[in-house]
């Protein structure tokens, strides 16, 4: 097991206190919870998720093509 240490604003620490104590559990296992739920819901996409996406020839193209552009610096930040 690793210890993290971290540094946040007074307000943050009460927002997560708030919430931990809401789920009954300390700080350190509300953030370690917190985190997993949501890398594990948001950064990653199901099997078939990913299946149909690579499916899809035309999203594909479109998003190779958008990434050669980028790679070309051809965009504009808006």
């Amino acid at each position: 097991m690793k210890t993290v240490t971290m540094r946040v604003d007074d307000s943050i620490y009460q927002i997560i206190k708030t919430a931990a104590d809401g789920e009954r559990r300390n700080i350190s296992n509300f953030i370690e919870y917190a985190t997993l739920q949501y890398l594990t819901s948001s950064q990653y996409v199901s099997d078939n998720e990913m299946n149909e996406i690579l499916n899809d020839k035309e999203l594909v193209k479109n998003l190779e093509i958008g990434l050669e552009e980028a790679k070309n610096g051809d965009y504009v930040i808006v």
